[in-house]
């Protein structure tokens, strides 16, 4: 195999995913989804069924022991409540700290664990979906590209200058990401981003609100609502 992409089944992994079998072909990539503690497993659910839609390999790896302790308002194991406001309202109260939906150093230990996978496969490079939005006023530290520069340069280091990270989208806002899918006919249709588990996404969470206005920036209509996931 070529590429691991680590695959969520949200918007920007599933556009990962797009680019990656387009440059490689189907059965030069293999899709990582990572179960880490969260309360649903709504996205692990579409990740199944876009591998399917594609046909690439998935594996699945289970790292939710190590989340164990921590409070992440994302994680079964806490008892706070996701904030049902804007990435950029939270931040105001945050005082420059991450938001609470970020879990702990997520990226590093996931890329981490994909680069033993990865180079357990043959694969030359790793993909993830990391984006500007998310790296803006430190809500999400581990997308910002001094992050992905400093992983990238352990990970071929490492791996014995056999395995290189790349994250295409970087410098990129979610509405250029969702620009590059809709060029590549991603099928979004079957992605899931929303914070909560309900049989639809709930429109108020900060990744639902980024991702409304990310469609809305290139004129469509998100295909999942338009679809009733």
């Amino acid at each position: 195999m070529k590429a691991l992409v680590l695959f969520s089944g949200g918007v920007d992994s599933t556009t990962c995913l797009g680019i990656a079998v387009k440059k490689y072909g189907v059965k030069e990539v293999l899709a990582l989804s990572v179960f880490y503690g969260q309360k649903h497993s709504k996205e692990l659910e579409a990740a199944d069924k876009i591998a399917a839609h594609y046909g690439v390999q998935l594996k699945k790896l289970d790292l939710a022991i190590i989340f164990a302790d921590s409070d992440c308002s994302l994680l079964a194991s806490s008892d706070k409540e996701i904030p049902m406001e804007s990435y950029s309202e939270q931040l105001r109260k945050t005082d420059g700290a991450p938001v609470s939906t970020y879990v702990p150093f997520r990226n590093g230990l996931f890329l981490s664990s994909a680069a033993s996978i990865a180079l357990s496969h043959g694969c030359e490079v790793i993909y993830y979906g990391a984006h500007s939005d998310d790296a803006a006023g430190n809500a999400y530290p581990d997308c910002s590209s001094d992050f992905n520069d400093a992983i990238n340069r352990a990970i071929y280091i490492g791996s014995g200058c056999q395995l290189r990270v790349e994250a295409p989208f970087i410098g990129l806002t979610k509405a250029q990401v969702v620009k590059k899918g809709l060029e590549l006919n991603v099928p979004y249709e079957l992605t899931w981003s929303c914070y909560e588990g309900d049989c639809s996404p709930c429109g108020k969470c900060g990744t639902c609100i980024d991702r409304a206005a990310a469609f809305a920036a290139n004129g469509v209509a998100d295909p999942a609502l338009a679809k009733g996931v």
